[in-house]
Order: C-alpha cells, then structure tokens, then sequence
C-alpha cells in the first residue's frame, strides 16, 4: 500500500506540474511562431540561437523528469550545431523540441485537469464538508451529489467523496502520469538513425584525441629517454670505456670509473622504472588495482577512505585508466579542493567500472578549465567511457569515470 501511495503522490505532482508547464508551453508556441515570421523579415534572426537554447534547456528538463518517472534511461538530445540560422534550423534536434512543444500542450493540459479533478474531489470534499452549514437551504452543498442538510450527512457524505475520489487518484493518476511520460520519452528520444550518426561522430572526436594524446605521449617517453636515460647511458658507455683503457697502467682509476659506471647504470635503471611506471605502473602487476589504490591512499595528503568491491576480469587498459584518474584526482583533492577527507569507491556493475573520487573540500570543479580532469576525460574517452564531475561551489566535489570494461 505504501507503494501505491509513493505512486500517486509522484504521479500527482508530476501531472500538476506538468500542467502548469503545460499552460507555460501553450503562450511559448505562439511566441514562436512570431519569432519564425520575424526571421523571414530578417529581424529575428539575431533572438533564433538564444530563444532555442531557452527550448533546449526547457526540453531538457521534462525530457529529465519523465526519465526519472518511469525509470528510463534518458539518451541526451545533442547539442546545438553551431549559431547559424540555416543550421539551427535544419538540426532534427531543433524540430523534435517544438513538436513535443505542441504534445506537451495537447497532451499535459487534459491529463492535468483529470489528475487535478481526481484529486481535488478527495481534498476539496474535506474541506468543504464542515462549511455545509454556511450554504443556503435552497442551494444545499452537494457531495455524491446528495444534498447535505446536517452534520451526520456532512460527515458520511465527505467521508464519502474523500474516500471516492482517492480511489479514483490510486487507479488513474499514476497511469495517466507513466502514461505521459512515455509519451514524452517517445518524442524526445532521437531516433536510432541519429544516434548511430551522433556516435560515430563521437568516436571520430575521441579517436582523434586519443591519437594526439598518443603522439604526445610518445614525444614526451621519447624526451625523456633522450635527455636523462640516453645521457646516462652514454655517459656509462664513455666511463666503462676509459676502464677499459685504465685497466693495465692505472687499476686505481679504473676502480674509480667502474664505481661511476656502476652508478651511472643504477640511475639509468630509475629513470628507466619512473618512465615505465608513467605507462603502466608496475604495482597494478603485482598487487592488483584493489592494493594499487590501497598503497596511494597511503601516500596521500590529504586523509582517504579507500573501499574496492568485487571487480572481476578487468582488463590492463581500463585498470590502468582507473589508477591513473584515481592519481589525478587525490592530486586536485590535495592542491585545489582545501579538503580534509576525501574517499575512493570503485565499483562493477555488469560490464562498466565506476571509479569515484569525492571529497569534502571548496568545490568549484570544473573539467573545462582543468588540466587534469580533462585529461581523466581524455583517458576514459579513450575507452568509450565518461567522466561526470560534481562541485557545486562549498563543495562537496565528487568525480566519477564510468569504463567499460566487458562482460
């Protein structure tokens, strides 16, 4: 019973809202329609892009609410394609949100009403019963529509309707609320045509970063081999070569130059390690990505609760992009948030691996203008995955990277 009601307390408000939103809807198409003919006398041209981002936001936000009514996964409509009248015009996008400008007001103002009906008639009864003695005796309150002409007929009779009129909000107002919100989901929702389209689109974007960030990334192994590993190598080269020379007429300075050979092959060895640990961090191999993370949690500045569940098989590359993204984030955590706690919890479900990283610091996160967060999405991008970051200023910050990683 408990559920029925959590059913109808959201499919009420659902609906109600849905009616005011409605109404709101019913004065934005006229406006648009003048916007439209404006555009034609070459006028409202300059108000198209700004009055369509307030439609896509608009949009947006019932698209949100019905997802979250039935459950459903909602599929985010794409952004708009440049400023230009033709474009703005021409996107599917763009026509998809002024027909569900005209459902929204065919379809929310009745379903609306009836859910208003349905449930104003058990309030509105309650309320109205005690008043019976204020009504005329020729114009008597009606309720059931029986006459009420005394307390007992107020009591039974408002008891009556309140109880009616429930009845009716439990067995109609949440369909009628799935109901609309599938229809909105129906409309909203781009067809599999463009988001085949939109994906490939997004692969391409990705796949060109990932081969920058490639082609970057070899430059800076490369630099680093040539200006520290390569120079100690040649270094060892020159001094194992002098040795060689020293070997007969001078065995003290041989001794002496094989010592520094000897220490020129130990720090080659560490710069050769720190350039490898950059690639792929030899602790993954050999503790896992559960001890990975439990050993830099150690390491940390700032205080970090770390909690691993059941992985599974996860493959080198998505461990890898998940130690990194953790690295990066106690990184910010420590330099721009002022926490002074910050947690790790890593997750699977099915075939994609949550990695999120919160903490209780300033906020004001943003992965546009930060180095490192849009290196976490470069890296998650790289693996079809996806990085969402919330830091609403005073904080909390969490960062999340969801990475598929197979079945």
């Amino acid at each position: 019973m408990r559920k029925r009601w959590t059913e109808l307390s959201g499919g009420a408000t659902y609906l109600l809202v849905g009616l005011l939103t409605a109404l709101a809807s019913l004065v934005m198409l006229p406006l648009l329609v003048v916007l439209a003919l404006l555009c034609v006398l070459g006028v409202g041209v300059f108000l198209l892009p700004t009055a369509l981002a307030w439609l896509r936001r608009w949009v947006a936000w019932h698209h949100r609410r019905a997802g979250r009514l039935v459950g459903a996964p909602v599929v985010a409509a794409a952004p708009l394609p440049g400023t230009g009248p033709r474009q703005l015009v021409t996107a599917p996008a763009t026509w998809r949100d002024i027909r569900w400008l005209a459902v929204h007001v065919a379809v929310g103002v009745p379903v609306g009403l009836l859910a208003l009906f349905a449930c104003g008639a058990a309030v509105g009864s309650v309320v109205a019963a005690p008043l019976w003695w204020l009504l005329p005796a020729d114009a008597p309150l009606r309720l059931l529509g029986i006459a009420v002409t005394d307390w007992p007929s107020a009591v039974g009779l408002g008891l009556g309707q309140a109880l009616a009129g429930l009845l009716v909000a439990l067995l109609v107002v949440p369909g009628l609320a799935r109901a609309h919100a599938r229809s909105c989901l129906a409309v909203l929702t781009p067809s599999a045509a463009e988001q085949l389209a939109r994906r490939v689109d997004t692969l391409t974007e990705t796949r060109a970063k990932v081969m920058d960030a490639h082609g970057a990334e070899l430059r800076r192994i490369e630099r680093d081999l040539h200006d520290g590993t390569q120079a100690r190598l040649v270094a060892l080269s020159m001094r194992l070569g002098m040795a060689r020379e020293a070997l007969h007429e001078d065995p003290e300075t041989m001794a002496v130059l094989l010592a520094e050979a000897h220490q020129s092959a130990e720090e080659a060895m560490v710069e050769l390690r720190d350039v490898i640990r950059t690639m792929y961090p030899p602790i993954l191999a050999d503790r896992g990505l559960a001890g990975a993370l439990w050993a830099m949690a150690a390491r940390a500045a700032v205080p970090t609760q770390v909690d691993v569940g059941p992985l599974g098989t996860v493959p080198a590359a998505v461990e890898a992009a998940a130690y990194f993204a953790v690295a990066e984030g106690l990184t910010n955590v420590a330099k721009h948030s002022r926490a002074t706690a910050a947690s790790v919890r890593v997750s699977r479900a099915g075939a994609v691996l949550s990695v999120v990283v919160t903490d209780n610091g300033v906020g004001g996160a943003d992965a546009a203008r930060g180095t490192g967060l849009s290196g976490i999405a470069r890296r998650a991008a790289a693996l079809d995955g996806s990085l969402q970051v919330s830091s609403p200023a005073g904080g909390p910050t969490s960062v999340r990277v969801e990475l598929p990683c197979g079945s």
